[in-house]
């Protein structure tokens, strides 16, 4: 079935950006079996992916207004491996299970840095004990962006919203780091965005 033909909220930069990502994850995939994704927004990255690697047992998130379309998406796949999608706040609100792989995209500049905070506070807890934690998104380095397209997009989100922006790695890495999460990797990826990897150290 052609996504395009029942996909709510579509997504063209994760159908850019979908293929390359899954290249890049499929050692993590390989070694994983219970996924969590949180912000899955249209949940075109979980159907790709599943559809790329059919072992993977799938749990979409999301908060509560992104979840009537996310579920129909879902639904219309056919893909028993990804399972109903959930409500997650990550602040607040997180399933009482543990994980192999945690995964999120594009989600990390979009929330506060007190939600970013609260989101790898509980990265420990539901990752199994070699478990991997992935996020795909644009990063500052040294304070420094990247390019000047991040800067602009910085500028514009900032503009939209005072809490959020494109995050510095080093704080991404330290807060990790309190997580016992080694980084793995730290993968240049298209369009000035970033791939990092990370392994919960048992």
């Amino acid at each position: 079935m052609n996504i395009h033909n029942y996909i709510h909220n579509y997504s063209e930069a994760c159908a850019r950006n979908q293929q390359i990502i899954c290249e890049q994850l499929a050692p993590v995939f390989a070694q994983s079996d219970l996924v969590l994704e949180i912000g899955s927004g249209s949940g075109q990255h979980a159907i790709h992916f599943c559809q790329t690697h059919p072992h993977l047992n799938w749990q979409c998130s999301d908060q509560d207004q992104w979840l009537a379309g996310l579920d129909k998406n879902i639904e219309a796949s056919e893909l028993p491996q990804i399972t109903p999608p959930i409500q997650l706040d990550v602040n607040t609100q997180w399933p009482n299970k543990q994980y192999s792989l945690i995964y999120t995209a594009n989600s990390l500049h979009i929330m506060s840095m007190l939600s970013v905070q609260a989101l790898f506070s509980n990265l420990n807890n539901h990752l199994t004990h070699t478990g991997y934690f992935c996020c795909y998104g644009p990063f500052k380095y040294h304070n420094a962006f990247t390019s000047s397209s991040n800067e602009q997009f910085d500028s514009w989100l900032k503009n939209r919203d005072p809490m959020s922006g494109i995050r510095d790695f080093e704080v991404i890495f330290e807060l990790a780091k309190e997580q016992q999460l080694k980084l793995i990797s730290d993968i240049q990826m298209p369009a000035n965005n970033q791939l990092l990897i990370w392994q919960k150290q048992s």
